[in-house]
C-alpha cells in the first residue's frame, strides 16, 4: 500500500464531455438547467470518494461555426457556478466545489466575498479555478473591443489573487467572541482593512464576513502557457491540464513545480492533475463500441467546427474529411497553450480531418482512454508513479452514464491498488486534498514584529 494517494476531481460538461453527448440515451438531455440532473451528479462523486466536482465556466456563449452547426451545439445554456456549488453543498457532506471565476472580468471584492459565503455554505469545500480568460465571445459582453493583453491579464491576475486573499484574511480566526453574557460580540483588534493600492486595484476593505472555514478558499488553476505556468507556480494548489502522452506530462509536471522554490513553496504544495476522459467498457470490445456508437453522433458541421478555432481566419468547411489537414500552423505567440497540445497531437498522429475532430470531439484535446476498468486503471497509475500526474480530473464522456460507469468499476479497481481512498479523511476540501489551511497574514505579520 502506497502512502500517496491519487486525487480525483469530476469535472462536470452538462450532458458530458463528448460533443454530441447530449444526444447519446445515457445523458440528461435538459442537464444544463436540471437542478436534479446535478444532485445526481454530485452524489455520485461523492459515492465514488472523489475529492471534488469542477465545472468550467465562461460569462459566454462559448462557439464559432455556422448556422447549421450552432443549431446542433448541446452547450449553450448553463448554470452560474458559484450559484449552482451553493445549492449542491445542501445535499452532500464532503465532496468540494471547484468554481470558475475570472480575473479579467470580475471585481476582486465581490469575488472575495461570493467564494468566502460558499466557503462558509458549504462548510469548508470551496475552490477558485482561476482563469484570466481568452474566449473571442466574452469581451463584447463587458463593453470591450478586445481582450486585455496576455501578459497584462496575468500580471492583473497575480495582483487580483494576492487582493482576494487579503480581503479572506480581514477578521482573524479567532476574531469573533459571541459572548452573550459580556455582550461582546467580536474583537475590533482582530479586523485588518487590507488598504490595497496596486497597478491595477485601488481595495481598502475589510470584507464583511469572518475568514473562510479553510482560511482560503483552494486555489486551482488552468492553464498551462508559459504564463499560466508562473500563475501556477506563485499562487495554486491544483492546477489542471490538458496533454495526451506520458512525455508531455512529465515534462510540464517537472516544469511546473520547478518554478515553485522561487515564490518559497514547495513541490507538494501544488496538485497537478491532468484531464482524463474515460470510455469504459466491461471488455476492450465493448469499449470501442462504446466509443464507436458516440462518434456516430457527430455531425461533421459539429465537427468542423470544433477544429476551426485551430486554423484561424481558415474556411474549413472546404476541406476533405478523410485526407490530412492541408497545413498544420504553429501556435501564434500568446495563444492558449490547449492550442499547441491540439496541434501537436494533429502533428504526431497524422490524423486526417475527420480523425482530429472525432477526437477533439470527445474532450477537446484532453486524453480519452478506451478501454476496461483495468486497462483504464493502469494507464492513470502509469502516470501517477511515473511523476506525470498527482491524479486527474476526470471527465465523463456521457453524464451521468459514464460517471456512474467510472464510480462502480474504475474506483474499486484503483482502491484494490492501494492507489486510491477508501474513506474520506477529513472534513474540508483542503483536508481531502492533503493540503496546509494558510494562517492569517495579518495575525502573522503581528507575531513576528513583536
Amino acid at each position: 500500500m502506497t502512502q500517496r494517494k491519487l486525487r480525483l476531481g469530476a469535472f462536470i460538461m452538462a450532458t458530458g464531455h463528448h460533443i454530441a453527448a447530449w444526444r447519446h440515451p445515457g445523458s440528461q438531455i435538459d442537464s444544463g438547467v436540471n437542478i436534479d440532473h446535478y444532485i445526481e451528479v454530485a452524489q455520485t462523486a461523492e459515492r465514488g470518494l472523489f475529492d471534488q466536482v469542477f465545472v468550467a465556466d465562461s460569462p459566454g456563449i462559448g462557439f464559432r461555426g455556422g448556422e447549421e452547426a450552432l443549431r446542433r451545439q448541446g452547450r449553450v445554456s448553463y448554470f452560474e457556478p458559484v450559484t449552482l456549488w451553493a445549492a449542491l453543498s445542501a445535499v452532500t457532506k464532503h465532496i468540494g466545489f471547484v468554481a470558475t471565476a475570472s480575473t479579467t472580468y470580475e471585481d476582486p471584492y465581490l469575488l472575495a466575498r461570493k467564494f468566502a459565503s460558499l466557503d462558509h455554505i458549504s462548510k469548508g469545500r470551496a475552490a477558485w479555478n482561476v482563469v484570466t480568460t481568452s474566449a473571442d465571445n466574452v469581451h463584447g459582453n463587458f463593453g470591450l473591443d478586445a481582450h486585455p493583453d496576455p501578459a497584462l491579464r496575468y500580471e492583473r491576475a497575480h495582483e487580483f489573487v494576492q487582493v482576494v486573499k487579503g480581503l479572506w484574511d480581514s477578521f482573524e480566526d479567532d476574531a469573533f467572541v459571541r459572548d452573550a453574557a459580556s455582550g461582546v460580540y467580536f474583537d475590533p483588534a482582530k479586523l485588518h482593512a487590507l488598504n490595497h493600492v496596486g497597478k491595477h486595484f485601488r481595495v481598502k476593505g475589510p470584507l464583511n464576513l469572518e475568514r473562510p472555514p479553510q482560511g482560503y478558499p483552494v486555489i486551482v488553476q488552468a492553464g498551462s502557457s508559459e504564463d499560466g505556468k508562473e500563475l501556477a507556480a506563485a499562487t495554486a494548489e491544483a492546477i489542471f491540464t490538458a496533454w495526451t502522452s506520458p512525455a508531455e506530462a512529465q515534462a510540464f509536471y517537472g516544469d511546473v513545480k520547478g518554478r515553485m522554490a522561487k515564490y518559497g513553496r514547495r513541490p507538494e504544495q501544488l496538485l497537478v492533475l491532468p484531464g482524463i476522459s474515460p470510455v469504459i467498457g466491461r471488455t476492450e470490445e465493448e469499449a470501442q463500441a462504446k466509443w464507436a456508437e458516440l462518434q456516430a453522433l457527430i455531425h461533421p458541421a459539429v465537427g468542423l467546427a470544433a477544429i476551426a478555432p485551430f486554423w484561424p481566419g481558415e474556411d474549413v468547411s472546404r476541406w476533405d474529411l478523410d485526407a490530412p489537414p492541408p497545413y498544420i500552423p504553429e501556435a501564434p505567440k500568446g495563444i492558449q497553450s490547449r492550442t499547441q497540445v491540439v496541434l501537436e497531437l494533429a502533428r504526431r498522429e497524422r490524423f486526417t480531418v475527420r480523425q482530429l475532430y472525432e477526437y477533439l470531439a470527445g474532450a477537446r484535446g484532453h486524453w480519452v482512454v478506451v478501454g476496461t476498468p483495468a486497462q483504464i486503471a493502469d494507464r492513470m497509475q502509469e502516470w501517477f508513479e511515473n511523476g506525470a500526474a498527482d491524479g486527474f480530473n476526470v471527465m465523463p464522456p456521457v453524464l451521468p452514464a459514464s460517471l456512474n460507469e467510472f464510480v462502480d468499476l474504475v474506483v474499486p479497481e484503483l482502491q484494490r491498488r492501494g492507489l486510491f481512498r477508501t474513506a474520506y479523511e477529513g472534513r474540508t476540501l483542503r483536508e481531502n486534498l492533503g493540503l496546509e489551511r494558510p494562517g492569517n497574514a495579518f495575525a502573522q505579520a503581528q507575531r513576528a514584529a513583536a
